[in-house]
């Protein structure tokens, strides 16, 4: 518990660098989804783009998952907060390279926050009724937001989100997307963005928390050598790669907290979705 208030406490120097655009501390605080971010991010916000603040976070809520035969000290140990002040959201940390990293947060809630028991609670991943659910979660996402028919709410991949759940408005943002742009080309991807954690919770089912990356890859239409209607500012293009290029792939990542229920049934709890990184052509 100790280990982790402090690290929950050392979000003020997270902050900090943020403010001051020493990308190496931001680096060097953060692991995973969030590192990600801050690789590509933080060098374009010295470029011009703004960028991210980082809230001063209070009244948390630790979650400690005990693990089989795991030390709390051990490289990929990691632990959650739900901070509920100024607004409640989650935040992972890990034990990476000998100290304590944010993994993933803010991730702001959407939804209610699940019941846990107490601050000791069970890594999913050591509870064989809630081990193949959690697992599997980012990959039933990725089938979800890759299925067109899904908008309707009755999909070939046979993943369920509730009607009013941010991921079926973000599949039909997706869906609709290339008709928005047109004459330009759109096409869209969704990629799992690095590992998951996960709690078991009292009853069964889990509490994910994870990473999606959305790729968006734009190109001017038949004949024409600049896009029509970018999806992106000029301004952040330019942060990003240096000049105007006619193709671009945007990546966002979304950081996701998940209730997967005993049935598998899938509901979004917490989401956070972050432009992460613009590139010159396809790539």
């Amino acid at each position: 518990m100790a280990d982790a208030r402090a690290a929950f406490d050392g979000l003020g120097d997270l902050s900090d660098a943020w403010k001051a655009e020493d990308c190496a501390a931001i680096e060097h605080l953060t692991a995973e989804a969030e590192h990600t971010i801050a690789s590509r991010v933080c060098a374009a916000a010295r470029e011009g783009r703004a960028a991210p603040a980082l809230r001063a976070y209070a009244d948390p809520r630790f979650l400690l998952p005990t693990r089989e035969g795991g030390e709390d000290g051990e490289e990929g140990a990691w632990f959650a907060v739900l901070a509920g002040k100024p607004e409640p959201a989650y935040f992972v940390f890990v034990r990476a390279d000998g100290r304590w990293r944010l993994a993933a947060g803010p991730i702001p809630l959407v939804g209610k926050a699940p019941e846990t028991e107490g601050e000791a609670v069970v890594d999913a991943a050591a509870d064989p009724k809630t081990a193949v659910g959690a697992r599997l979660a980012p990959t039933r996402h990725v089938a979800f937001l890759t299925d067109p028919a899904g908008v309707g709410g009755a999909g070939v991949s046979g993943v369920r989100f509730a009607s009013g759940d941010p991921m079926r408005r973000l599949l039909a943002e997706l869906v609709r997307a290339p008709g928005r742009v047109r004459p330009d080309r759109l096409v869209t991807d969704v990629r799992i963005e690095g590992p998951a954690h996960a709690l078991a919770l009292p009853g069964g089912g889990s509490l994910v928390f994870h990473a999606l990356r959305v790729v968006f890859t734009q190109k001017p239409g038949p004949g024409r050598s600049s896009l029509a209607r970018p999806r992106y500012r000029a301004a952040d293009v330019r942060a990003f790669t240096g000049g105007s290029p006619a193709t671009v792939t945007g990546g966002e990542i979304l950081v996701l907290a998940t209730k997967v229920a005993k049935d598998n049934t899938m509901t979004t709890i917490g989401m956070r979705r972050v432009l992460a990184d613009i590139t010159e052509g396809s790539g």
